[in-house]
């Protein structure tokens, strides 16, 4: 039994389905977080932290919304059109 837990979940294989609904979510917390890193390491002074990791989250979860909407359009239109053989 290497690796299975008791109720038969194999990690990084079995998705968890409790959060599963909620994953979009996430991106929120997982770019407030980037940028809190980012800006701490790369700012010479922080006298407007929390303003810049604030426009970066923004920017990270705008961005993020923009390449899955873009992918949509790709794959729902572009992608049925190519030629298959």
């Amino acid at each position: 039994m290497t690796g299975v837990l008791a109720d038969g979940y194999i990690p990084f294989l079995d998705p968890i389905s409790a959060v599963h609904v909620w994953w979009y979510v996430l991106i929120v917390p997982l770019s407030f977080g980037v940028s809190v890193i980012y800006r701490a390491l790369r700012v010479p002074s922080l006298d407007h932290f929390w303003r810049g990791v604030g426009i970066m989250t923004v920017q990270i979860v705008v961005a993020m919304v923009a390449l899955a909407i873009l992918l949509l359009i790709l794959v729902e239109t572009v992608v049925p059109r190519l030629p298959s053989e």
